[in-house]
């Protein structure tokens, strides 16, 4: 009798990391057509850029490094329109690539590659540009693609914002270019979940404590008015669904992605209130993502046929 002999994974299914991936960009399209409709062409542009800069730049380290091309599990492709998305469409050109080049080679290749990283690639870049060129990265265009202060920045000064809270929910609004549309994005999200890509116990446990925080800590004089604008303005809801729920840096564990959002929104709201720019999301995650190791390691769930504390 002939034996063959494999490691682990001794049963696999149809699941494969390009499906994976290609759901991802699916459930990003209708922020991204949100953003190219609201704010022209050059959201377009800004988003063909990063894709095509993180693309090469993957298959080019890999060739340079003589390592095996895995242009084919689309991770390149998913990393680059997250990138943009995070973006003003006023981002010059060449820091979009920079940025995305950042993302790839540094914030994911040099760690290992995918599902080595600890910190959410594209976010590390997004967090890397602020860092070089704060100026760049808040200023955003609107409406009638004249630059201006965001919904967010107006919250920052206690001043009601200029768009109603159905506009912001819709996307009519100025901001990065994946985030204007809190509509679009939770379509994404319920796609997502639909396809079981990912839980909804992070996205919940991260929307649901800044809605908490910000109702409870309000700062305006209508408490629920106040929750509303702070849920719809800036990237919550893009971070919540697509950034915290990166399946290499965020836990395993129910319990652990449940705290590992809570903690998110708990960071963000502070951030929010009294940082030194008004997103707090970008930092509120990636300084999540340093425990998520130990959060997994302290949240393991329990073995079956034991009693608490691993005795049978």
């Amino acid at each position: 009798m002939k034996l063959t002999v494999a490691s682990s994974p001794h049963i696999r299914g149809d699941f494969r990391t390009s499906r994976l991936m290609l759901d991802v960009v699916l459930s990003l399209m209708p922020a991204l057509f949100v953003g190219i409709f609201v704010l022209g062409p050059q959201a377009a542009l800004v988003t063909v850029v990063s894709v095509v800069t993180a693309v090469a730049a993957e298959w080019l380290y890999e060739i340079v490094m003589k390592k095996r091309v895995t242009l084919k599990d689309c991770s390149a492709l998913v990393t680059g329109l997250l990138l943009a998305l995070t973006l003003p469409a006023t981002t010059p050109l060449w820091m979009v690539a920079l940025g995305s080049a950042f993302a790839i080679v540094v914030a994911k290749l040099m760690w290992g590659g995918l599902g080595q990283n600890v910190f959410n690639p594209a976010l590390a870049a997004r967090a890397f540009l602020m860092v070089l060129f704060p100026a760049a990265l808040t200023r955003y265009a609107g409406v009638d693609a004249a630059t201006g202060a965001t919904p967010l920045h107006h919250l920052v000064m206690l001043t009601p914002p200029d768009q109603s809270i159905l506009d912001m929910f819709l996307g009519n609004c100025p901001g990065s270019i994946g985030e204007l549309s809190a509509l679009a994005l939770l379509l994404g999200g319920a796609y997502l979940v639909f396809r079981k890509v990912i839980s909804i116990r992070i996205p919940a446990a991260y929307i649901g404590t800044v809605a908490v925080l910000t109702l409870v800590f309000s700062k305006g004089d209508n408490a629920l008015e106040w929750m509303l604008y702070q849920l719809f303005s800036g990237g919550i809801m893009l971070g919540a669904i697509f950034m915290a729920t990166d399946y290499a840096t965020s836990p395993v564990t129910s319990l652990g992605q449940i705290l590992f959002g809570i903690g998110c929104g708990i960071l963000t709201v502070i951030f929010r209130y009294y940082g030194l720019f008004p997103e707090g999301v970008t930092y509120a995650i990636l300084l999540m993502n340093l425990l998520t190791w130990a959060i997994d390691r302290y949240t393991p769930p329990r073995r079956f046929g034991t009693k608490k504390g691993g005795k049978a």
